[in-house]
């Protein structure tokens, strides 16, 4: 048996159910569902996508929603490009009047990368396309042996040849869940792999050396003093500009120096009655690490006009709102 029919033999016996974007061809959940997965766990994933359909059980939906909504209901999952992406997809999909329907054409949306694109073309229309995430990556390296960095442009025309006649939407789950549940990163579980016996990396014992690990440079570490100012119950919080770190969330004031009451005075046009330093919070980004220094600043007078991308919350609302995660860490901190 060949190695794409070993793994749709595997995949209908072992492979996952109850996901709940499998059991469907709608381009609309198959789609979120892609996004939402890349770099990021199914458990993590499950609830936001689960909640995402509830409030937009259509694109149409999603399209016709703010940016700042689709943001809130994405807080906490990462990588917010996504999101600022999935919404403008979705703006796409409406305006041309349905989803596109092959792999070359779904890679034009935003967000939609060449193996995203052939993942939803596969599960909606059935294409023949290959995918190339990280644990298909995984197995085939392992499989046929494939060491070294970088692993795409010779994995794409492998991963290309193995596609089979039939069955491609069992093959292409059957990879997933092979590298999901068997062919893991760390103590792969190789006895219960459909493919062991050919696999190169078990015949030579190097499962814990390939695929090999991106090149790790070392990364740059950066401060900031974040300003917490309160005033009557409410905090200031800031929109972020788009794109850029966490754009269109909303963030805290940062103070550029030392001098905190001045800066606030100029910028802000309020005074600070007292200042209460937070525990430090790290925040880790592809490219750097982010050292956080909140400072609580009792305002004794509101500013008497909003800036635009300015705006007051209370803290049940600002816990609620489209900020980062340590954004949102804080805010619970002092509603405690």
């Amino acid at each position: 048996m060949s190695f794409a029919g070993k793994l749709i033999a595997w995949q209908r016996r072992h492979g996952r159910r109850g996901l709940p974007w499998q059991g469907t061809a709608d381009p609309y959940r198959i789609w979120l569902s892609e996004v939402m997965l890349q770099q990021t766990q199914v458990s993590a994933v499950i609830p936001y996508y689960e909640r995402f359909l509830r409030r937009f059980p259509a694109v149409a939906a999603l399209a016709a929603a703010s940016e700042d909504e689709v943001l809130r209901l994405w807080s906490g999952l990462g990588y917010y490009a996504r999101g600022r992406n999935l919404h403008a997809a979705a703006k796409a999909v409406v305006a041309q009047a349905g989803f596109p329907e092959t792999s070359k054409q779904l890679e034009e949306l935003p967000g939609v990368g060449r193996s995203t694109a052939a993942a939803i073309a596969v599960f909606a229309y059935g294409e023949r396309a290959a995918i190339l995430d990280g644990n298909v990556k995984r197995v085939l390296a392992r499989y046929f042996g494939i060491d070294g960095w970088p692993l795409d442009e010779r994995l794409w025309p492998l991963a290309e040849r193995l596609l089979p006649r039939q069955g491609v939407e069992a093959y292409t789950q059957a990879l997933m869940d092979l590298g999901a549940t068997a062919c893991t990163r760390n103590a792969p579980r190789c006895g219960a792999c459909p493919v062991a016996n050919g696999c190169e990396a078990k015949k030579t014992g190097r499962t814990a050396q390939i695929p090999a690990p991106r090149p790790r440079k070392a990364l740059p570490e950066k401060s900031v003093t974040w300003l917490l100012l309160r005033s009557r119950g409410r905090l200031l919080m800031e929109k972020r500009p788009a794109p850029g770190l966490w754009g269109g969330l909303w963030v805290f004031p940062e103070a550029p120096g030392r001098d905190v009451r001045g800066h606030c005075r100029r910028s802000f046009g309020c005074e600070i009655a007292s200042r209460t330093p937070l525990a430090p919070l790290e925040h880790g980004f592809t490219h750097f690490r982010l050292h956080i220094r909140p400072l609580l600043c009792q305002v004794a007078q509101k500013p008497l006009l909003s800036a635009p991308g300015r705006q007051w919350f209370a803290v049940d609302e600002a816990a609620a709102a489209a900020v980062p995660a340590p954004v949102r860490k804080l805010v619970l901190s002092l509603a405690k």
